[in-house]
């Protein structure tokens, strides 16, 4: 596994690194092939967090954890991403071509928490296009968390959002 480190206002130490490496680097029995690591230390004396992405074969696994001990935050990290593995496991082997997850991994135990996505409205609607200021002010008008737009400077389908820390983020076709 590669890792890759990331201070937001914090030092990393090697002490921390090593045991980061130690503790994510479990997580490599689940891949087949080499998968990346970026550990994000952010903040210092009252407000610490750690933030594990792991990325294996254009799949994101994710987990982000707040308090007062570093360690303990890796800790409780590797568990939630290990969890969210376990819990897809028949999805995504799907959406990974089998066989990227390995089976000797999981128990029956495992397989029993997965439950199927329920789709509980369909909305369907054209897409107007519009500047991404127009798409912010049309969500900030509905009342929305996110607004899908055609980008008319890009030509592009768009998504903007409110960010939970303040601010909107747009997410644009590649």
């Amino acid at each position: 596994m590669k890792f890759q480190y990331l201070g937001k206002q914090a030092n990393i130490s090697d002490k921390l690194k090593d045991y980061a490496e130690k503790k994510v680097g479990k997580l490599e029995k689940f891949f087949k092939n080499e998968s990346e690591a970026q550990i994000t230390v952010a903040g210092e004396n009252n407000r610490q967090s750690v933030e594990i992405t792991v990325r294996h074969d254009g799949m994101y696994f994710r987990a982000h954890e707040s308090g007062d001990d570093r360690f303990a935050m890796i800790d409780k990290a590797v568990a939630a991403i290990e969890r969210q593995i376990r819990k897809n496991k028949t999805r995504l082997e799907k959406s990974l071509h089998q066989g990227v997850l390995r089976e000797a991994e999981f128990s029956a135990g495992d397989i029993a928490e997965e439950r199927e996505f329920e789709i509980v409205r369909t909305k369907r609607f054209s897409l107007k296009p519009m500047t991404t200021e127009e798409a912010i002010l049309q969500m900030n008008l509905l009342h929305h968390e996110f607004f899908v737009f055609r980008n008319i400077e890009s030509g592009s389908f768009a998504v903007v959002y409110k960010r939970g820390r303040g601010g909107y983020g747009l997410i644009e076709e590649g």
